[in-house]
């Protein structure tokens, strides 16, 4: 299957397979008319490696694996992330570290990172920061920080001289029916929700995902794909509530699945079960919805 691309304006988007369903992702380039960059070097730009843009930076909305998938293919060139996600490029243990994986699950995880999406770590690393600006000639980027996904997550305003369709990119900010990830050991829940409240006050005219919903044309589509996904949090929490009118244990909770479907198995998706309801339950306790007894978690009559 041939890949899509689409220009709009100085931006060139270069889909992944299926509009980027992971492990695959939509990758963008930026031309202005003094430098050139590539937002999220992914497995579709690997695709591509026959015929590789030039540019002279490579910006990454965070660092994951198949955000740095193809990244390697631009050895030359300084790799910018926020400074919270740069220990990622420096190192794979540092990259392991963001998912906080241990034992036999980092090990295979690893080798996954290595063959599959080729990670090379960089010595020519910079780290940008919420409010920073990039400059390419005619072409602005603004670095707007949204954690969450991970401490150093962040979406990118582009806007171009002649026109006034900005253009956001939300990385893994992806609007599926799956709902925000914050499943990893440098994720966080309460940031996550500051980040989409703040991209709800957001103008623009495009916006892009790197996952699965790819270009959006229209404020008034995407709110509501927004809304959406920041509701799959409450829906989350809700179900959680129901199950605590019973002593349950962090074991029956994971089991049970709330971030994923019943019946799905793995280490993985336990790991992410637990950080992520463990978060909730937290937040919970915290708020004195829920007691916490030893191992056990129960509702709090009202």
């Amino acid at each position: 299957m041939e890949l899509q691309q689409r220009q709009i304006g100085p931006l060139t988007i270069l889909f992944g397979k299926d509009n980027g369903k992971y492990p695959q992702g939509n990758s963008l380039l930026i031309q202005g008319s003094r430098s050139s960059a590539i937002i999220d070097p992914s497995l579709g730009v690997v695709a591509r490696q026959d015929n590789l843009p030039q540019v002279d930076m490579v910006l990454h909305s965070h660092v994951h694996e198949d955000h740095v998938a193809g990244s390697h293919l631009f050895p030359d060139v300084p790799w910018h992330a926020h400074v919270q996600d740069l220990p990622g490029l420096a190192s794979l243990e540092g990259l392991l570290d963001i998912y906080g994986f241990e034992g036999e699950i980092r090990q295979s995880f690893e080798q996954t990172v290595l063959n599959e999406f080729h990670y090379q770590s960089h010595r020519d690393i910079h780290g940008f920061e919420d409010g920073d600006q990039f400059d390419f000639g005619g072409v602005r980027l603004t670095v707007m920080h949204t954690p969450g996904h991970t401490r150093g997550h962040c979406c990118f305003i582009i806007d171009w001289d002649g026109s006034d369709e900005r253009l956001v990119y939300l990385g893994d900010i992806e609007l599926t029916g799956f709902g925000p990830y914050y499943g990893d050991a440098w994720s966080d829940l309460e940031d996550f929700e500051v980040s989409l409240e703040k991209l709800r006050h957001l103008d623009a005219h495009w916006w892009l995902t790197f996952h699965h919903k790819g270009l959006i044309e229209g404020r008034a589509a995407f709110l509501p794909m927004l809304a959406d996904f920041t509701a799959m949090i409450d829906y989350r929490e809700q179900n959680l509530l129901a199950y605590l009118v019973e002593p349950r244990s962090m074991a029956d909770i994971v089991a049970h699945r709330f971030i994923y479907r019943p019946g799905t198995g793995g280490v993985f998706v336990d790991a992410v079960e637990r950080r992520s309801m463990g978060m909730h339950l937290a937040r919970l306790v915290r708020d004195q919805r829920v007691t916490q007894v030893h191992d056990q978690y129960q509702v709090v009559p009202s």
